[in-house]
């Protein structure tokens, strides 16, 4: 990596700094001006009276006035604090870290997945434009992204796991009877491979299957289209007409030279989805009971439990900001125009 690239990285992550701050205090003030007061919450007896609900606030700091209540939470996040879930009991750092890996797992094989899917279709469509392939990729993808996630999610659920009996019960990342390998990465999958448990991978890996699948169709659609459409673009230019007169195959022409001068906006669109399937899988997470950051801050929410609502957008905007910085490092890479730029 160049200076150039790398003084770039450096700027763009100085820049998430202001960014971070002002996430920071439009979650406070909004989780605030919510509805429930959380003190009520945690108030034990048969009998709730204003006198413990009020001690309970200002164990809890809440009968502060808001400005001060933010400057000792900025102060916490300063040295690492996240601050502690009254609902666990547990610091929501360590909770953060521990959920953090199945969302991402669950990202990265839905967007394998659909990669792996769109891409070629795209490639396809662009070049058989205007006949009936084109029109049923288009509109498959178009269906795909019509249907919202918890639709889809419970039409999988009913065909795979209820009329064919295909998939395994959609209760969370491994099956209860197979034993859970040493965390060492948090990926199930990697750590069952790295253990040499079969099973556990196995199991793992039919579990993820129909929440990937899910999340997978729904963000298919977009990175097809703009495939197809920069296809399309590239396809009339001149050196793939050389190519075509060349006599190149299939794979050189649309592939090694199309597909590489088309990849960009691809790149582009791909970065954008996975820093948002990170923090939008909150509906699949809950509907597959799937123990992410998602389902963690929704229980979090409903329980007018601050700091990890607090922690969870906070942590969904830094890698927000980390992964587009990463998929402009690699359009640079993969562009000389962009990299001259």
């Amino acid at each position: 990596m160049n200076s150039g690239i790398s003084g770039y990285v450096i700027q763009r992550l100085l820049g998430t700094i202001p960014i971070l701050i002002g996430v920071g205090i439009v979650t406070f003030v909004l989780v605030r001006v919510l509805p429930g007061d959380p003190a009520v919450f945690y108030v034990t007896g048969p009998v709730v009276t204003q006198e413990a609900v009020q001690a309970v606030r200002e164990a809890l700091g809440l009968d502060q006035p808001l400005y001060l209540q933010l400057f000792h939470y900025f102060g916490q996040i300063l040295t690492g604090d996240l601050g502690r879930s009254l609902t666990t009991g547990q610091a929501v750092t360590v909770s953060l870290m521990q959920r953090l890996p199945a969302s991402l797992e669950l990202s990265i094989v839905a967007m394998t997945l659909a990669i792996a899917l769109s891409i070629p279709l795209g490639i396809i469509a662009a070049t058989r434009l205007g006949t009936w392939s084109d029109y049923a990729i288009r509109f498959a993808a178009t269906v795909g992204v019509s249907l919202p996630a918890s639709v889809l999610g419970i039409l999988l659920i009913l065909v795979f796991y209820y009329y064919v009996g295909f998939a395994p019960d959609p209760i969370g990342r491994l099956d209860p009877f197979v034993a859970t390998p040493q965390s060492i990465t948090g990926f199930l999958l990697i750590d069952s491979l790295l253990a040499g448990n079969l099973e556990a991978f196995r199991s793992a890996a039919a579990q993820v299957a129909l929440p990937a699948l899910t999340v997978a169709l729904v963000v298919m659609g977009p990175i097809l289209r703009i495939t197809r459409s920069s296809m399309v673009d590239v396809l009339t230019s001149d050196y793939i007409r050389t190519c075509r007169a060349a006599g190149f195959n299939w794979w050189t022409t649309y592939v090694r030279y199309g597909l590489r001068n088309a990849l960009l906006p691809v790149l582009t669109t791909v970065g954008l989805i996975i820093a948002y399937l990170i923090g939008a899988n909150v509906v699949v997470e809950k509907l597959f009971a799937w123990p992410g950051v998602g389902a963690y801050s929704i229980d979090a929410l409903l329980a007018s439990d601050y700091a990890p609502v607090q922690g969870y957008m906070l942590l969904m905007t830094a890698l927000f900001v980390v992964i587009n910085t990463m998929v402009d490092v690699l359009s640079a890479l993969v562009d000389p125009r962009v990299r001259a730029q």
